[in-house]
């Protein structure tokens, strides 16, 4: 048996946390891209492109995270799609998050007063004129501080990701407590590894909702 110190496992354990940032980072951000033109489609094209986000949405918010993995993982194997545990992390993610993402930016664009559309349509402003210059300005200072809260769930999800064999945070932890015999040591410094992570976001979140309501 291996014998395993305190200064392996916290080691070992940020070289994985390295892969949960970057895992993190990706979902973020696709999810980001993919969000921001659900919702210009939303806002902007006929009844039918609005049905389809909202299908979209509710498809992807009313399923779990672990089976959207599986479905990624396994799913696209199964139409000869052979992908690594790395891309179909990133692809379930991703979409996970651009479903979450629309829902949040909508309900600060639906925030904006409608009188600002109207003095907006006032000026001959085109749709997307409107979006561009009066309300995704205001709409954008509002979703700050949700967004921002919302990268902490992004990154407690990539947990999930070690189910489809993607070694991220708590995969090491699970490898390094098999090898170690030590659970409660290994799994205590995951959740601290966890929450060095995630409490400086909430703070930076809790601290920008606070500047948007001038407190």
């Amino acid at each position: 048996m291996v014998e395993f110190t305190l200064w392996d496992i916290v080691r070992n354990l940020a070289l994985a946390l390295r892969w949960t940032v970057a895992l993190s980072l990706i979902a973020f951000i696709g999810g980001g891209c993919v969000g921001g033109l659900l919702l210009t489609l939303r806002l902007g094209l006929g009844r039918r492109t609005r049905l389809a986000v909202g299908l979209y949405v509710q498809l992807f918010q009313g399923t779990p995270l672990l089976m959207q993995l599986f479905l990624a993982y396994f799913g696209l194997a199964l139409l000869g799609l052979e992908v690594s545990a790395w891309t179909a992390a990133a692809l379930a993610l991703t979409l996970y998050t651009s479903a979450y993402l629309v829902e949040i930016w909508r309900g600060c664009v639906d925030a904006v007063p409608r009188g600002q559309w109207e003095a907006a349509r006032s000026l001959a402003l085109s749709f997307g004129e409107q979006l561009r210059h009066v309300v995704l300005p205001q709409a954008g200072r509002l979703a700050i501080a949700p967004t921002v809260g919302f990268l902490v769930q992004v990154i407690k999800g990539t947990a999930l990701a070690s189910v489809i064999g993607f070694i991220e945070l708590t995969k090491a932890g699970s490898m390094i407590a098999n090898a170690s015999f030590k659970p409660f040591l290994v799994f205590g410094c995951v959740a601290l590894f966890y929450f060095a992570l995630c409490f400086p976001i909430s703070l930076f979140a809790q601290h920008l909702e606070g500047r948007s309501h001038g407190r």
